[in-house]
This record gives C-alpha cells, sequence and structure tokens, in this order.
C-alpha cells in the first residue's frame, strides 16, 4: 500500500466484480446482433452505450436501438440477459477486504455502469452473498448513469474529492482500466492500476502468511 493514503476509491468490474465481456459480446452475436463487437468493446464505446452509461437515455430507449440493431427479432429479455450476460460473480475474499478496509479508511465506489447493470449486479449481490445491494461497503458510491458523467472524465474524480471533502494526495484510486488511472493522476490522485491477470487479493492487499 502507498503511504499517506487515508480514503481510497475502487472500480467495481474488473476489481471487485468479476467480469467477462467476451461473454456479452457472444451473446448478443447469438442473438442476431451479428456486428456486435463494432458496436461494443471495453476501450472503444459507441455514442449508444456511451448515453446509457451517462444516464442520457432511458432503459427503454437503450433496448430498443439494440433491437432494431439485430438481423433477427429479439426480446427485451433477451437483450437484458445478453448485457448482462458478462457480469460473473464477487469472490468472497474481495468483499471481506472491503469489510477490512473499513475499519481504517474512507471508501468509495467509482464505476461506469448503467440501470440494467445495477439491477444485476446488486441482484447477484443479494442472491448469492445475502447483501442487499454493493454501497453497503462504501462510504459513498458514484454510479455514472446517475451523476451524469464518466470516467476517464477528470470532472468526476473532481467531483468525489470536492463533495467528500478529500485530499488528492491521501486518496488512492483503483482500477483495471489504464486510461482511468491516467485520468485520475491528472487529477492528482494516487494509483494503482491493475493489469490484467491482477488481483486486488493477490497483488495489493495480500494476507500476510
Amino acid at each position: 500500500m502507498i503511504e499517506g493514503i487515508k480514503h481510497i476509491i475502487f472500480d467495481l468490474g474488473g476489481v471487485i466484480l468479476n467480469i467477462d465481456y467476451k461473454l456479452t459480446e457472444q451473446a448478443f452475436i447469438d442473438a442476431g446482433i451479428k456486428d456486435f463487437p463494432v458496436l461494443y468493446s471495453q476501450l472503444q464505446q459507441s455514442d449508444l452505450f456511451d448515453r446509457f452509461e451517462t444516464g442520457l437515455i432511458t432503459r427503454e430507449e437503450f433496448i430498443g436501438a439494440l433491437q432494431k440493431a439485430a438481423t433477427t427479432p429479439v426480446s427485451e429479455a433477451q437483450v437484458v440477459n445478453a448485457w448482462n450476460a458478462m457480469i460473473l460473480d464477487y469472490p468472497v475474499r474481495r468483499l471481506q477486504i472491503l469489510q477490512q478496509l473499513r475499519l481504517y479508511y474512507d471508501l468509495f465506489l467509482l464505476s461506469n455502469t448503467n440501470e440494467i447493470h445495477e439491477d444485476a449486479f446488486n441482484s447477484l449481490l443479494m442472491r448469492t452473498h445475502g447483501i442487499p445491494n454493493i454501497g453497503v461497503f462504501f462510504d459513498k458510491v458514484y454510479l455514472s448513469h446517475k451523476v451524469g458523467m464518466r470516467k476517464p472524465m477528470t470532472e468526476i474524480f473532481d467531483r468525489v474529492l470536492n463533495e467528500n471533502s478529500l485530499k488528492a494526495a491521501e486518496t488512492l484510486f483503483i482500477d483495471d482500466s489504464a486510461q482511468h488511472i491516467e485520468a485520475a493522476k491528472l487529477a492528482g490522485i494516487q494509483t494503482i492500476y491493475l493489469e490484467k491477470g491482477m488481483t486486488i487479493e493477490d497483488n495489493v492487499f495480500k494476507a500476510k502468511g
């Protein structure tokens, strides 16, 4: 851990929650949206996904747009299930780490997400761990579709700092996206970049012994 840290901001997908974008790509291809890999990727999102992640379009508008893009008829349920296919599981050790860290640090969640995924990842947490929502582990949660901005906008980091009276030098941000890490650095925040294959339990908060 970096010395002098009092506050930690976590990303969700790929850091706390296991996800696999390829599963959603394949699910949409199977549903008839053959060019889905072109429409969506982790690093370069189309305007549709960007607007959904920042709350500029509704769930219904998002689903309707994907239905129009399909080469064969797809139901609302098929779209939602395909969109949620990327969401895998919450490893117990990661949730334990959050509980332990909260005894010593202020914890915040900062996630690029949308209302369909929010419903899904909270339902998963309740179903698998009996915990009603991810917010119970944090002092405050910032979800892009609710705050109207997303990483890597530096403004979203400034908002977290300013609203909670945090000093950037005393704040750590953990994410698995290089561009999000760079944006946090521009805001003066300390960072840990989880490269592919790294986890918070094995590489950041590894248990002694």
